[in-house]
């Protein structure tokens, strides 16, 4: 029976072996722990494979593709496959020392993964790469720097954790199906000394709601609202109250989300 990939799934999976093996080679892997995030019929899998990890966790949604993945490892003892969304997978739990995520991630939920992998309790967290792949035009939200159209919330969020680093882009016809757009390969590596000390990401995620939410508009309506026209902080900071929030650097959202976290503890 010939496989059709599910779209509501986001499914396509990658096939070109030169671009497999250019994303085995961002990082080591023998002897280290590895997961990998939907891994389709298994054609990176099976290259990591190949590696000898010390273990490798599967997370794969769709139970006809984990039957596929069954028949390929069978009889190796160092790796399981879990039969589950990825969104509700507890990274906590799962995740063991020196550990590296893979995932050709589904387009349509791939920046929910990075979020939650961001926001991992346990910080720095036991893990020590992501290497993941996005439609190019989410990797360029990530990877963007302030004063560009691209710059945001993700880009924002995602740099106060992560050192991030772009690699390459990979053509559309290196899927099966073949989507409508390229991809491209990222990788983040945990920031273990962050000098902004943050309580909880959802404030930060707060600050910059609010903000990019009127993204076109000067700041000063956004930065009064979160702090009642507080001049102190405004020149803590050294904002200009006439700047839109894509001219604002990553490290002001991370300061005005310090204050911000201060007011709700007075």
């Amino acid at each position: 029976m010939k496989l059709r990939p599910k779209k509501s799934l986001g499914q396509n999976f990658l096939i070109d072996k030169n671009t497999i093996k250019k994303i085995i080679q961002l990082n080591k892997i023998k002897n280290l722990n590895i997961i990998e995030i939907g891994p389709g019929t298994g054609n990176l899998t099976e290259e990591i494979i190949k590696n000898n990890p010390k273990s490798l966790l599967l997370i794969e949604k769709d139970f006809q593709l984990c039957e596929i993945l069954k028949k390929k490892i069978q009889g190796k003892n160092n790796i399981k496959i879990v039969n589950s969304d990825v969104l509700k997978i507890n990274f906590d739990k799962i995740i063991k020392k020196d550990t590296i995520i893979f995932g050709n991630l589904p387009y349509n939920i791939s920046t929910q993964i990075l979020l939650k992998l961001i926001k991992i309790n346990i910080w720095p967290p036991e893990y020590l790469k992501l290497i993941l792949m996005f439609q190019k035009e989410v990797a360029e939200r990530i990877l963007a720097k302030h004063d560009t159209t691209e710059y945001g919330r993700l880009s924002i969020v995602s740099n106060w954790r992560l050192k991030i680093i772009d690699h390459f882009n990979v053509s559309k016809n290196c899927f099966y199906p073949k989507p409508k757009v390229s991809s491209s390969v990222v990788t983040f590596e945990p920031k273990v000394d962050n000098s902004y000390k943050i309580k909880d990401i959802k404030n930060l995620e707060k600050v910059t709601q609010i903000f990019f939410s009127n993204r076109r508009k000067m700041i000063n309506k956004s930065f009064n609202k979160l702090f009642g026209n507080n001049k102190r902080i405004q020149k803590t900071i050294n904002l200009n109250l006439t700047n839109r929030p894509s001219n604002l650097k990553p490290e002001d959202f991370y300061k005005m989300t310090e204050f911000y976290e201060k007011g709700l503890s007075t």
